[in-house]
């Protein structure tokens, strides 16, 4: 099945900011245009808006006057339904609820043409509940667009339940004419990426919740150590506090209230207070010319040690050894009590450093510091430190001294388990492995998705298949013995990749 022919209109319902997003691409793809609301005005209003920035993309040099002048000419605004008769798709981009959806294409389903390919572009709802009072739901599909349309390239093209192969794989190869990076999805709550994203949020708040560091901190750690573009908090207000809980409801009841997906309570305040984000001028984060620039925990200027002795092998954080060896601290190599245990960093005073694995630093005997995952220990530009309540304020300052010696700045948090970049990924790397099992996609499509629906450095399988499995199920392992309500179990799919790992070590 061959994507939609050029000639074929292309029905927009609904003219908010994403309905005008979808309308561009297809009207730049090549595509007669027909904009839909159901409020009168609004679609014109929006044909407005959209040949506004046409006229900035000719001024930016994107597009030629030429093409945006035959764009123009393709675009019409509509006044009622009946006039989306002769389309050969129509995207729906309107308000989030069931019922409101489902009347709408009851309605489109006695207009348009028997080959036309009805698509909702939803979030958080069903695509086979929106087609399910659909005479023929199999020419109904998902196409689930990533805000702001024209600029992001991934579209999850979703299978409801009763779509027919030939309309998904249409609407697939549409969407790649457009320019888009589509993505197969299974109709599974929050497809793909608000499916494995939750972890990225709720981590965080959980953090945050704990009381284990602030807002601009767990941001700063997970940007500058994890190599993520935004951190949760700075993002959820760039998305809307009201929207993002929303979807993590949403996700959370639909999978009937699983403890992997429970929201925060932490933002549920913040959306009762209206305290929504860039869009109301206050979320976590207060925005206005005055507003005060919110700045992470950092470390004072400590001495670096004159030397310290590195016990076994650091396995994910072996780089740190090199670094360490290159910074003029002489290093004293011990070989390991155990080759498979986890080696560790020994400082002069005695204090021992350990990458973040799941368990607290004050469960060890000797008095340990955990330092947390980075998505690359050289071009880190920062690094969270994470003290038992056996150390002291000097044994600190000279774990603090070690890693500024590196070129890194340090964040001290409170000794909480999996600390903050080590525990979210491992559960991103979980929650992929899980989607692969259950058919929500194939790894390609989910490890794209995450790198281009949301920027993540690297997709969640790749990434895991560097750390290990074995290293993101037993990070899990202890955070559950830590927290015993079932949301830190590793699932069975990243138990048998650990298992695979073993076989073939």
């Amino acid at each position: 099945m061959t994507a939609l022919e050029l000639s074929s209109p292309v029905a927009v319902v609904g003219t908010g900011t994403m309905g005008q997003g979808i309308a561009q691409v297809a009207l730049l793809a090549g595509h007669p245009v027909r904009l839909y609301d159901a409020v009168d005005g609004r679609a014109k209003t929006a044909a407005a808006a959209i040949a506004a920035r046409l006229d900035r993309l000719v001024d930016k040099g994107r597009i030629t006057a030429a093409d945006r002048s035959a764009a123009g000419d393709r675009l019409a605004p509509v006044a009622g339904l009946a006039k989306l008769a002769g389309c050969g798709l129509v995207i729906e981009a309107i308000l989030e609820e069931l019922s409101v959806k489902q009347r709408l294409f009851e309605e489109l389903e006695e207009i348009v043409a028997e080959e036309c390919l009805l698509a909702t572009n939803t979030s958080s709802l069903s695509v086979t509940a929106i087609a399910g009072t659909l005479k023929k739901p199999g020419r109904f599909v998902g196409l689930h667009f990533f805000n702001p349309a024209p600029l992001l390239p991934l579209v999850e093209v979703v299978s409801g339940f009763a779509t027919d192969e030939t309309a998904a794989t249409r609407a697939y190869e549409t969407a790649r004419t457009w320019g888009k990076t589509p993505v197969r999805s299974a109709d599974t709550p929050g497809f793909i990426v608000n499916r494995i994203a939750r972890p990225f949020y709720a981590e965080a708040l959980r953090v945050y919740e704990e009381r284990a560091a602030d807002p601009a901190t767990i941001d700063a750690v997970l940007r500058e150590s994890g190599g993520f573009k935004m951190g949760p908090f700075e993002l959820t207000d760039l998305i809307g506090q009201d929207v993002n809980e929303a979807v993590t409801r949403s996700v959370w009841e639909s999978f009937f209230q699983d403890p992997k997906f429970t929201p925060a309570l932490a933002q549920r305040r913040l959306v009762e207070s209206r305290r929504l984000g860039r869009k109301s001028g206050q979320g976590w984060y207060a925005y206005g010319d005055d507003a005060p620039r919110a700045e992470p925990h950092t470390a004072a200027p400590a001495p670096a040690p004159a030397s310290v002795a590195v016990h076994g092998e650091l396995f994910q954080a072996h780089a740190l050894a090199e670094l360490i060896d290159g910074s003029g601290i002489d290093v004293a190599y011990k070989e390991p009590i155990d080759p498979d245990f986890p080696g560790w960093i020994e400082l002069p005073s005695g204090v021992r450093l350990f990458l973040a694995d799941g368990s607290a630093a004050d469960d060890a005997e000797a008095p340990v510091i955990h330092f947390d995952l980075a998505l690359d220990y050289r071009s880190a530009t920062r690094i969270a430190l994470a003290p038992a309540v056996t150390v002291s304020e000097d044994q600190l300052r000279e774990a603090v001294g070690l890693f500024q010696a590196l070129g890194k700045q340090v964040s001290v948090v409170a000794d909480v388990p999996g600390m903050i970049v080590a525990r979210t990924v491992a559960m991103l790397v979980d929650f992929a492995h899980d989607a692969v099992a259950r058919g929500v996609a194939n790894r390609e499509d989910i490890d794209t998705a995450m790198r281009l629906g949301v920027n993540y450095p690297r997709g969640p399988l790749a990434w895991g298949e560097e750390l290990g499995a074995n290293w993101a199920a037993g990070t899990l392992e202890r955070l559950h013995l830590e927290y015993p309500t079932g949301r830190y179990a590793p699932s069975q799919a990243l138990r048998r990749a650990a298992a695979r790992e073993d076989h073939f070590a």
